[in-house]
């Protein structure tokens, strides 16, 4: 099993923030029987006071999730635009391979996104420092 890289986004920082859980960490996600739009609570990714929805995903050969692609693992359903298909005609649709909704220990990236904030920022709890940008430092 690989670890799992956890990408969560702030919507109220409008910042994204980065951990990786080792594997007997992921081990709890993946037993949970979690799909895309699924609430997980903070403290099953040791974020105390968080809650956070699941938004999507890659697996370990970069396949996108999808959300309503049913069963486990790879599909290839025939899709006509939105995640996984880039179309270049109107109407055109086609067969393509995409991740299955549910999240399961071939998931290494997962896409996640802060519904309730805890009392601590995610940037404190992470150990993550504050880094000004070129344009914030020159102060434009």
């Amino acid at each position: 099993m690989v670890d799992l890289r956890l990408v969560i986004g702030d919507p109220t920082t409008k910042k994204s923030y980065q951990k990786t859980l080792s594997a007997p960490e992921a081990t709890k996600i993946f037993g949970m029987g979690l799909k895309v739009g699924s609430e997980v609570k903070g403290e099953a990714v040791e974020l105390p006071g968080y809650e956070l929805i699941i938004t999507g995903g890659s697996d370990k050969d970069g396949f996108p999730m999808r959300k309503g692609v049913p069963g486990v693992g790879k599909a290839r359903p025939l899709l006509s635009g939105g995640v996984g298909i880039h179309t270049e005609r109107d109407g055109e649709r086609r067969k393509v391979t995409v991740h299955s909704e549910n999240v399961d220990a071939t998931i290494s990236q997962l896409n996640v996104k802060v519904v309730k904030s805890g009392a601590r920022p995610l940037a404190e709890i992470l150990g993550v420092s504050e880094k000004k940008g070129k344009d914030e430092a020159a102060g434009k």
